[in-house]
């Protein structure tokens, strides 16, 4: 199977796709189960084994072997499991991975990093629904430990606030183009609210605009995970909003899986819905126009759209090689902000990282509707929403962001340390890029005349 990919297509993660592969046809679930075999019991025991000895701490060791030509093997090796697996070929994969695991360390140069991550993904997508998933699943932290994680590649990377402060930009910017009718109220509808890290810049900035004679009325309706996370950003949220004059806020928590949901929008206020990573995560094109046909029944002024750049909705092999496009220009952004041992990467990368990587490889047969090669700009525009030219104002914050977080040059310099932000589709979408690879976009819309 390596074959098939040539040796200047890896160079470099030069890992292009055939726009001819596709994976085969699958029943919807797409675990793979295991047997009886004592053959397959063997293996099995012999790949966990080599993963334990990867991820414990006492081997975590510097290895500096990152000859191009080790690499190359091990992007192929990644990709004869990947295939392995979507095929349900158990024992190809099982003894595939098992060579990865022996050949990668924690402690390395960034490919060996995210190969040994993408397999532990791939372990997790075969086995998810089975007596063997415990062991793939030591790499997960407890909810502490993942929220320090985040908060530490926050810190970081200017990644997700470059998201943040674009999207708040342009909420703040609806909202000015509405003052003289919304009686100084906003709305905003947050379809993945996370640990609500977004929105503090926000409140801050409406609280400054807000003067004593007219204060200003943020009501924040977040989607949550679980009740827990709903308390606990509620909590940090209002504390943080109690330190700023002038503003009122509410919020209200939201569980993803709440059967019946009734929005209550006060009249005249600007109402923002904001899609921060989350319809690309929706498994079914029902899923997606359900979510849009809610929110165009809204009405809203603006709708804020943040995904993985060029994200389209592909079958498992093509969309397996974009993730690990995508997240080998995180990992190796990683090795210019932070030192090879620093334990701060290390902890990023295994207890955030590797779960996002976890998640998406895990996701079983996405149906298509839309088409396989459709980008969301085009889905939003095929169910009833046209693209709203961007801000100059937040190109100019995202380039400042990128000066301010560079570990490099100072404000006043050109370079960006690798992270470039520029316009894209006629200024109607803010790209990030680190070295030429984009990364993530935001995008801002508006609903048309009529819902198709």
């Amino acid at each position: 199977m390596s074959e098939i990919l040539g040796e200047g297509e890896l160079i470099n993660l030069g890992l292009c796709i055939n726009s001819t592969w596709s994976s085969k046809q699958k029943e919807e679930d797409d675990s793979v189960s295991t047997c009886s075999d004592p053959s397959i019991d063997n293996k099995l025991s012999r790949l966990f084994e080599a993963r334990d000895k990867l991820f414990r701490e006492d081997c975590l060791k510097n290895s500096m072997d990152n000859a191009e030509g080790k690499n190359l093997r091990l992007v192929r090796l990644l990709f004869d499991a990947a295939t392995a697996v979507d095929t349900h070929d158990l024992s190809s994969a099982i003894d595939t991975l098992q060579e990865i695991y022996k050949s990668t360390s924690l402690i390395c140069d960034p490919i060996q990093r995210v190969v040994a991550y993408f397999a532990d993904a791939l372990i997790a997508r075969v086995f998810s629904r089975s007596p063997f998933y415990g062991p793939t699943d030591k790499v997960c932290a407890d909810q502490e430990q993942e929220f320090l994680a985040f908060m530490e590649f926050c810190r970081t990377l200017p990644i997700y606030q470059f998201a943040h402060f674009t999207a708040n930009q342009e909420i703040i910017e609806a909202f000015e183009e509405e003052v003289a009718i919304n009686e100084g109220r906003i709305h905003v509808v947050d379809f993945d609210v996370a640990y609500g890290f977004q929105w503090p810049s926000l409140i801050q900035s409406l609280s400054d605009m807000a003067k004593t004679s007219r204060a200003i009325s943020l009501t924040l309706t977040g989607y949550f995970r679980n009740e827990e996370d709903i308390t606990v950003t509620k909590d940090r949220l209002e504390s943080f909003a109690n330190g700023c004059p002038n503003l009122s806020f509410k919020f209200e928590g939201i569980l993803r899986d709440s059967r019946s949901i009734n929005i209550h929008v006060e009249a005249k206020s600007t109402l923002v819905v904001n899609f921060p990573f989350r319809l690309q995560n929706l498994r079914t094109s029902q899923e997606i126009k359900d979510t849009l046909a809610s929110v165009y029944s809204m009405n809203p002024s603006l709708v804020v759209l943040v995904e993985k750049a060029d994200n389209q909705r592909r079958s498992f092999l093509p969309k397996f090689m974009e993730l690990l496009y995508f997240y080998s220009a995180i990992f190796d952004s990683l090795n210019d902000f932070l030192p090879l041992e620093s334990k701060e990467r290390l902890n990023i990368e295994k207890y955030h990282l590797a779960k996002e990587i976890k998640l998406e490889i895990g996701q079983g047969h996405i149906e298509e509707t839309f088409g396989q090669e459709n980008s969301w700009k085009e889905t939003m525009r095929f169910l009833g929403f046209e693209g709203k030219k961007m801000s100059s104002r937040s190109l100019s914050q995202a380039k400042l962001l990128l000066k301010i977080k560079s570990p490099f040059t100072m404000i006043g310099d050109s370079a960006n340390c690798g992270f470039e932000a520029f316009e894209k589709d006629e200024g109607h979408e803010i790209v990030l890029t680190w070295r030429d690879r984009a990364l993530i976009s935001v995008s801002c819309w508006r609903c048309t005349s009529q819902w198709i």
